[in-house]
Order: structure tokens, then sequence, then C-alpha cells
């Protein structure tokens, strides 16, 4: 069960309650917190079947992303997956940073940068990776945590990231073991990476917030790039 739709049972379950506790003292026919239930239930089984889900998450989405400090957290989070992946080469597809924009491109989930990884797929699909591709991959979805981490010493979002490189390491054949090792070291590795393009970083994260094109922000990256030592 999706989380949208755990917040729609809850919401019944609560109206229901609510109902049923303050409607004799209200005088409130029975009818209604059967109707209330019954239309926000409907709304979530509409929304599942004919959306995927995606409804709801456009509406939890706006809810949550009317404070400007979240708003900002995503975009830096996002380009940090965005950074990362430009710098090994991983080919980037899109980006949105809502529900909303998501929907519109077509995708689903809550948004985020799109990647062409149709040669990762192809060498799942038969249960092998090879080290280099798994270990750009890792540091690729784990880069949105360690962008906020170098904000904030934490980070609040990238639970669907963990998942993502989990599930991968589960499709491997012979499995790869300790995911949680191979996380931390992803999180290590592009962080070092993000830090030592920091100035690329900051402008991408302006760039994103102005929504610009993908080969726009890849542009801007490039331009400011910190030469390698050598």
């Amino acid at each position: 069960m999706s989380q949208f739709a755990l917040n729609v049972l809850a919401i019944g379950i609560f109206s229901l309650t609510m109902f049923s506790l303050l409607g004799p003292m209200l005088n409130l026919s029975p009818l209604y917190p059967a109707a209330t239930v019954f239309v926000v239930l409907g709304l979530a089984t509409v929304d599942q079947l004919g959306f995927q889900g995606q409804g709801g998450l456009v509406v939890l989405d706006w809810l949550g992303a009317n404070t400007s400090d979240r708003r900002q957290r995503v975009i830096r989070h996002e380009a940090g997956h965005f950074l990362v992946a430009y710098l090994l080469d991983v080919p980037i597809a899109n980006y949105s940073l809502s529900a909303w924009e998501a929907l519109k491109q077509g995708q689903t989930g809550r948004g985020g940068v799109q990647f062409d990884d149709g040669q990762l797929l192809s060498q799942l699909s038969q249960g092998q990776l090879s080290a280099q591709q798994l270990n750009r991959y890792a540091m690729v979805w784990m880069a949105g945590i360690a962008a906020e981490e170098l904000d904030e010493d934490s980070a609040r979002g990238g639970i669907d990231d963990r998942q993502q490189l989990r599930l991968v390491l589960r499709q491997l054949r012979p499995v790869v073991g300790d995911s949680e090792a191979r996380e931390r070291w992803a999180i290590l590795q592009a962080r070092t990476l993000i830090d030592r393009h920091r100035d690329a970083y900051d402008a991408l994260v302006e760039a994103m917030s102005q929504r610009l094109s993908v080969q726009e922000c890849c542009d801007l990256i490039q331009q400011h790039l910190t030469p390698a030592v050598s």
C-alpha cells in the first residue's frame, strides 16, 4: 500500500472517529461520517486505479512545498544527483522538482533527476553489473544525501535513493552483501566530488531553481568545474 493510501486511510478513520464522538453532541446525522469516509476513500481508489497514486502525491507534495526551506532542500538534493551524474558520465535525460512537474513530463513519483539508464537495466536484466557501473550508480544515487549532508550534516531525504541501491544489490548474482557499508562508501565519495566542485554545484543549484534545461545546466557545470590538480 502506498504512503498516500495509508494517509487517506488514516484520515478516513480519524474522520469516522471524530464524527462518532461529536455527532451526538452536535445533532449530526449518522449519514455524515459515512458519506465523508465514502468520498475520501472513493477519491483515493480512483487515484490509485486511474493515476497510480500520482494525484495524491501531487496534493501531498503541494501541501509540503509551501516552505522555502523545503523547496531549497529539494533543489540542493537533486542538484547533488545531477552534478555527480555529470561528473561520472551518467547520461541525464531530464529533471523535475515536484510531483506536478514529474506528472507533466509523464513521470511518476515526487520528481527528481531522470537518467538514460538503458545500459544499466540491460545488465540488471541478466543479474549482472560490472563493479565500475555499480560504483558509478551507487555514487549517483547517494549524491542527494551527500549534498544535504554538506549543508546540514544530516539528510532528511533519500529514502527512495537508498531503496533503489538496495534493490539493485539484491538483483545481482551473486548477491552483493553489506548494503549499508556500500551506501556509506558511496555517500563519502559523492560528498567528496561535490565538495571538490562546490562552485559548479552552487551554480547548478541556482540554474535548477530557474528551471534551466538539462543542456544549459550541463554547460554551466562545465564553466565552473574546478581543474584537476596534476
